[in-house]
């Protein structure tokens, strides 16, 4: 798991950082392939913060942006954001699976109860 934090128009600090890298540090739980991230944070006209995170996963790419008043709140909404992205990605790998047994069985099902009857 590789990290990148980039800090644009502000101060840099450890606290911010580290908080920063946490939260995109257990996006990997979901991920199967090692994991390489990138965080942009920036602060804009001095009121608003904004967080850009890009995360790459084998062949999976997932990016999301957000920006608000304060930036620990950005950072986690931005987590928020990439973890359902994931979520997303990865249910619907398993969703058409699960889902294409599912309507064969209902399909077997109807077939031969229509022949019973």
């Amino acid at each position: 798991m590789n990290i990148a934090v980039t800090f644009r128009h502000m101060n840099a600090t450890e606290a911010v950082k580290g908080y920063a890298t946490e939260k995109v540090a257990r996006m990997q739980r979901f991920l199967r392939e090692p994991m390489k991230g990138q965080v942009t944070l920036s602060c804009q006209h001095e009121r608003l913060h904004s967080v850009e995170v890009d995360i790459h996963a084998g062949q999976a790419h997932f990016h999301a942006h957000e920006t608000s008043e304060d930036m620990y709140t950005s950072i986690d909404k931005v987590a928020d954001k990439i973890e359902r992205q994931i979520l997303s990605a990865k249910d619907s790998v398993t969703g058409k699976k699960k889902g294409g047994e599912r309507a064969s069985e209902r399909l077997l099902s109807e077939i031969g109860g229509g022949r019973n009857q």
